[in-house]
C-alpha cells in the first residue's frame, strides 16, 4: 500500500514539475503548443466525441460535489482525521491542476498572435482607426441578412474549411477532425444566468455551446470556441480567428455572423477614442436593422442574466485569465480590434 502511495506521489510530482517547467521556460511552451498539444487533443477529442453529452461539464460538476461532500463522509462515516481529509482534498486538486494544464492549459505558455505570425503590432492612431471603422461598417452593412435558423452541419463544415484555409498564414492549427463534435452545455439555464455563450472543456478537449444561442450568434460562437479547441487561449485571438473564418465564408448567414460578432467591440473602442459627434456619426451609418438586431440580442440575454451570479463569475474568470498571463483579464475580449487593425495594416 505504501509503495503504491509513493508511486502515486512521485508521478504527481513529476507531472507538476513538467507543468511548472513548461510555464517557466519559453521553448518548452512552444514545444507543447506546436507538437505535444495536437497529439493530446486528437487523442482526447477522439474519445470525448463518442459521447453525446459534455463529459467535461459532468466531470466538473461531480468533482465539485465530491469536494463538498466527501469531507463529511470521510469524517463522520469513515472517522478520518481532518488533517488527512484536507490532505486528500489538496491532492485531488493537484491532480486536477496537472490534468488541466497538460491537457490544454499549457497553451497559455505559447507565443502570442504577433509572435506566431510575425505580423507587427500597429498602434492606434485616429486616422488608422477611422479607416478601419469605415471599412468595417461598409462590410457589415453589405453583409446583412435575416438569420432565422441554425444549420449546424453547415457551420461545422464552413468553420473547418476556414481554419484549414488560414492555418499556414495566421498561426493556428488545422482541425484534427473533419467534423469536430460540438456539445451543448449541460447546465444551459444556469450558464445563461452568467452570460456565457460557449466554453472550452480542457479535460477531454471538447468545446461546448450555450443551448440558448440565437441563430445570428451561432456561427461566430462556434468558430470562436473551435479556436480555443485548436489551442488558442486568448479571448481576443479567438474572436479574431472566428471573425476571419466567418467573414471569408461564402454562406451569407455565416459571413454576417462574423461581422456582427465584433460590433460591440468596435463601438466600445469608438466610444473611447472618438468625440461624441464622431461617434454619433459612426453609429448612424450602421443599418437600422442591424442596430435593432443587436439591441434585441442584448435584451434577450439580459432577461436571462443574474447580476449576482454574473458578477461572481466575472470576478473569478478575471482572476483566472490574469493568473494565466492574460494581464488585461476580461477586457481581453475587446483587444480583438487591435488584432484586426494590425492584420489589415500588414495585409495592405
Amino acid at each position: 500500500m505504501r509503495d503504491k502511495l509513493k508511486i502515486r506521489y512521485v508521478v504527481l510530482i513529476v507531472l507538476l514539475s513538467v507543468v511548472w517547467a513548461t510555464q517557466l521556460i519559453p521553448i518548452l511552451g512552444e514545444v507543447y503548443a506546436q507538437s505535444v498539444y495536437p497529439v493530446i487533443s486528437h487523442f482526447l477529442s477522439s474519445f470525448s466525441k463518442l459521447m453525446p453529452f459534455a463529459i467535461g461539464d459532468l466531470f466538473i460538476f461531480l468533482s465539485v460535489l465530491g469536494l463538498l461532500f466527501n469531507p463529511i463522509k470521510a469524517r463522520y462515516i469513515q472517522k478520518k482525521k481532518w488533517k488527512q481529509i484536507l490532505l486528500n482534498e489538496m491532492e485531488y486538486l493537484l491532480w486536477i491542476y496537472a490534468w488541466f494544464y497538460l491537457a490544454w492549459g499549457l497553451n497559455y505558455s505559447q507565443k502570442d498572435f504577433y509572435g506566431r505570425t510575425n505580423i507587427p503590432y500597429t498602434a492606434y492612431t485616429p486616422e488608422i482607426f477611422q479607416s478601419f471603422v469605415d471599412n468595417y461598417i461598409d462590410k457589415l452593412n453589405a453583409s446583412y441578412t435575416d438569420v432565422t435558423s441554425i444549420d449546424e452541419p453547415l457551420v461545422c463544415r464552413e468553420s473547418v474549411h476556414g481554419y484549414n484555409q488560414i492555418s499556414d498564414t495566421l498561426g493556428i492549427h488545422r482541425p484534427p477532425h473533419s467534423s469536430p463534435r460540438v456539445k451543448t452545455m449541460l447546465f444551459t439555464p444556469f450558464i445563461s444566468m452568467v452570460g456565457v455563450t460557449g466554453s472550452m472543456g480542457p479535460f477531454f478537449c471538447e468545446f461546448t455551446l450555450n443551448g440558448d444561442l440565437l441563430p445570428p450568434q451561432y456561427p461566430a460562437t462556434y468558430a470562436h470556441e473551435l479556436a480555443h479547441f485548436l489551442g488558442i487561449t486568448s479571448e481576443a485571438e479567438a474572436n479574431f480567428y472566428a471573425y476571419q473564418v466567418c467573414t471569408r465564408s461564402q454562406v451569407k448567414e455565416i459571413r454576417f455572423s462574423g461581422y456582427l460578432s465584433v460590433l460591440s467591440h468596435v463601438l466600445g473602442n469608438a466610444r473611447r477614442l472618438m468625440s461624441e459627434e464622431e461617434y454619433a456619426e459612426l453609429f448612424n451609418r450602421i443599418r437600422p436593422e442591424i442596430i435593432e438586431l443587436a439591441q434585441k440580442n442584448q435584451q434577450y440575454w439580459m432577461e436571462k442574466y443574474s447580476p449576482l451570479i454574473g458578477d461572481i463569475q466575472n470576478f473569478i474568470y478575471d482572476l483566472y485569465l490574469k493568473g494565466n498571463k492574460i494581464q488585461s483579464g476580461r477586457k481581453n475580449y475587446s483587444e480583438v480590434i487591435g488584432l484586426l487593425i494590425s492584420y489589415e495594416e500588414w495585409k495592405n
